[in-house]
């Protein structure tokens, strides 16, 4: 993967030792809150134990998604998870093990499945993914940077009568909180995929989303930070912070120690145990998700396709095409489960009969660890235990679609500004 960083693993560049602001997490939240970040005049350091846009940023779908505003926890969620969550090949798989913080994350998800939150919640996510859509406008022309970005809407697919009425309902409840999307009949999902047989007995049209080449994104607004004068240090883990009263004064990494004004935690799946030292109640689960890359065939669609029932995505990307989907709560395990991978190709033919992924020339399989907060909100703001730590994280399968408007909020806490929206809902100390 390729490293773009003002360090390489032998560490041949003197690492920054005091900055005004210290970003822990090189993915998109952490690039996007550098951005603003130095566009008002701060000195910013980012540090990365990997390399930039190596997590989940690097894989996904590339979508930013005003119609994925429904939270993770909704009601009926539960009764459909207990059917899948021990089959292997289901969109939703726990993977059996005894932990304390699976457990307790699994009891607060139950109790955030109820009407009255996710009413609450859906207002909350529509406004991030609608200002979001706003800032990735402003970030190609600004900065004239290209990453694919189209906005081209996104077409549901249901291939049975019970999803495409659950696939109603949600249609319905969406365009009460004001986005806009339309049901869709066999005949006009033909207008939309003209050289591509379906199985779908029904459709929907998000018309407000749009979708880019997530890694494209990352590596050209790192260069550009880095041009800024932003240091980004690749290779360079987090071990333990200093702190004095309510204050974080330092940070000790793998490479030294640096001392900030400001420390941003945007270490997605992993901050919990970047912070863990600090006693902070981050009710963060990774869950993994996978996704396959193939080049671009001649019939590949130019909107992207939701294969609905089998929570799958199909994104047209440049010169490649890419199927992704899946949660799986396994810990921290990155190994590819092949039985998860079968199941997304089998999903493929099953909704799109002509396509044949054993036939398409492969790019990647790729896996990464989605941050899961267990009411489907990111966890924006400051943190309850420590005036000058802000928490960037916890932005589950949303991380590429809200990493714009997330930095920006970034940003505005951090110089004293209002936030472009109302973030008391987002806030870390709602988990206590």
């Amino acid at each position: 993967m390729l490293m773009l960083a003002t360090t390489t693993a032998a560490g041949d560049v003197i690492l920054q030792k005091k900055t005004d602001i210290l970003i822990i997490g090189a993915g998109a939240v952490g690039v996007c809150s550098a951005y603003y970040l130095n566009k008002l005049g701060m000195d910013v350091v980012v540090v990365e134990k990997n390399s930039i846009g190596s997590g989940s940023s690097y894989g996904n779908a590339g979508l930013i998604v005003p119609s994925h505003s429904v939270p993770l926890a909704a009601p009926g969620v539960i009764a459909k998870g207990l059917k899948w969550m021990f089959d292997p090949e289901s969109p939703f798989y726990i993977k059996p093990r005894f932990s304390f913080d699976l457990i307790s994350w699994l009891l607060k998800f139950s109790r955030a499945c109820n009407a009255h939150r996710m009413h609450q919640a859906i207002p909350v996510i529509r406004d991030l993914n609608i200002k979001s859509l706003e800032l990735f406008d402003r970030l190609g022309s600004d900065d004239n940077l290209d990453f694919f970005f189209q906005k081209k809407g996104l077409l549901a697919l249901y291939k049975s009568k019970t999803g495409f009425k659950e696939g109603g309902e949600e249609v319905r409840l969406l365009k009460k909180h004001g986005l806009d999307v339309e049901i869709l009949t066999v005949d006009e999902i033909r207008e939309f995929i003209p050289h591509l047989r379906t199985t779908a007995v029904g459709g929907a049209f998000y018309r407000q989303d749009a979708h880019l080449d997530p890694f494209e994104f990352i590596k050209k607004l790192s260069g550009a930070v880095l041009k800024k004068g932003v240091a980004i240090h690749t290779a360079t883990e987090v071990l333990d912070f200093e702190t004095v009263g309510r204050k974080l004064i330092a940070v000790h990494t793998t490479r030294g120690e640096i001392e900030a004004e400001t420390i941003v935690l945007a270490g997605g799946a992993w901050s919990p145990g970047i912070t863990e030292n600090l006693k902070i109640n981050l009710p963060i689960q990774p869950a993994k998700g996978y996704s396959l890359t193939y080049r671009k065939p001649s019939f590949c669609p130019e909107v992207p396709i939701a294969l609905a029932e089998a929570k799958v995505i199909l994104t047209p990307m440049g010169d490649t095409m890419r199927f992704a989907g899946t949660l799986e709560l396994a810990g921290h395990d990155l190994s590819i489960n092949m039985r998860r991978v079968r199941a997304i190709i089998k999903n493929i033919s099953s909704f799109l009969p002509e396509v044949d992924p054993h036939s398409l020339p492969l790019v990647e399989i790729w896996r990464g660890l989605r941050p899961c907060t267990p009411d489907g909100l990111p966890i924006i703001g400051r943190c309850q235990n420590y005036d000058n730590l802000i928490v960037a994280a916890g932005h589950g399968m949303l991380g590429i679609s809200l990493s714009p408007v997330t930095g920006k909020l970034v940003s505005q806490l951090t110089a004293g500004e209002e936030p472009v929206m109302d973030i008391t809902a987002l806030s870390p100390k709602r988990f206590g």
